[in-house]
């Protein structure tokens, strides 16, 4: 991996998050940049907003236009697959709707959480799912990099 620092600023707009969130992201942003094959390419900074499911049904409505709640939303800044540096974008998660799935999935919240930051990162560099062929990739992705992190495959029972 490239030299070039990134800068992960965590933003907590609900206190009610836990303790170990900014721990649990930053390993996963670091995960998901290696196990992706991306390199930083200069200096980069990536946002991670952990808020509730309120403010994340607001931003799901102005920008997808889907009123509702959703747990994770991914703003790239970047080009889709072109050089990483500079502001990459924003990652935002709502505690209520992650704390629910990984509840109904059976299955920790650090585990889950941190899914779904990898998740999120992977939309940042470019990587999506709303073809097939897409969604085979970017799952196989996110589980090749969540298994060098020693967590399990959240596809194995069509997790996210």
């Amino acid at each position: 991996m490239s030299k070039a620092p990134l800068d992960i600023a965590v933003i907590r707009n609900d206190e009610l998050w836990p303790e170990n969130a900014e721990a649990l992201t930053e390993r996963a942003i670091m995960a998901a940049l290696e196990g992706s094959g991306a390199r930083l390419t200069g200096a980069a900074e990536i946002s991670i907003v952990l808020t509730n499911d309120a403010e994340q049904r607001e931003l799901n409505a102005e920008w997808r236009g889907k009123d509702s709640s959703t747990n994770v939303l991914s703003f790239p800044q970047i080009e889709p697959f072109g050089p990483v540096a500079g502001l990459l974008g924003d990652i935002i998660l709502a505690r209520e709707t992650v704390v629910r799935e990984a509840d109904e999935m059976g299955i920790g919240f650090d585990h889950h959480f941190t899914h779904l930051v990898v998740h999120g990162f992977l939309h940042i560099l470019g990587y999506d799912h709303l073809e097939e062929d897409e969604a085979l990739n970017m799952e196989g992705l996110e589980t090749q990099i969540l298994a060098g992190m020693g967590i399990a495959d959240p596809y194995a029972d069509e997790g996210v």
